[in-house]
């Protein structure tokens, strides 16, 4: 399972890389065409964009691990650990439902913008903002995968809901 998971981290850092590389090189090619070229191309700056928006929401879906999100835990910090166990299934359970419910209805906008495309590019939206989907339904199922380990006994501050757990 360990060695499943390992590989599918691999490719989501792969696609990563990729989606880096693309807005790197797209950047590159704006200043080049801007300053050099005195001829900048608007569609490097549309491209920066779209690869920024997937780069965010892909690595925090995939990659992130819970320690890597900013929180605000004083007060996590100063309760006992049988408190912050229900601080966490309060926290996971509500972080479930919310993203759960807004299923649907996220679901049914992003098929809507099918009908409109991006203004250089002409890329249909649903396909840009698709990614907002799949970011959504992985924090659905990565709190609730924590939210049964801290419910079965698990200590809420090992590990976390995360893709990197096959570190």
């Amino acid at each position: 399972m360990k060695r499943s998971l390992a590989a599918l981290r691999a490719a989501a850092e792969n696609v990563l890389v990729i989606l880096f590389a693309g807005m790197f090189g797209s950047f590159m090619l704006q200043i080049v065409s801007r300053y050099v070229l005195q001829d900048p191309y608007g569609w490097t700056i549309e491209a920066s964009q779209i690869a920024w928006l997937w780069i965010v929401f892909w690595g925090s879906a995939f990659l992130l691990r819970n320690a890597d999100h900013v929180r605000f835990d004083v007060l996590y910090g100063w309760v006992r650990p049988g408190t912050r166990r229900v601080f966490a299934l309060i926290s996971a359970a509500s972080i479930v439902a919310a993203y759960a419910v807004s299923l649907p209805a996220t679901y049914d906008y992003v098929a809507f913008m099918r009908v409109e495309r991006s203004g250089t590019l002409g890329i249909r939206l649903d396909h840009i903002f698709s990614v907002y989907v799949v970011f959504a339904v992985a924090v659905v199922v990565r709190y609730s995968l924590y939210l049964w380990r801290v419910a079965h006994g698990a200590d809420p501050d090992e590990g976390g809901p995360t893709a990197a757990d096959a570190r």
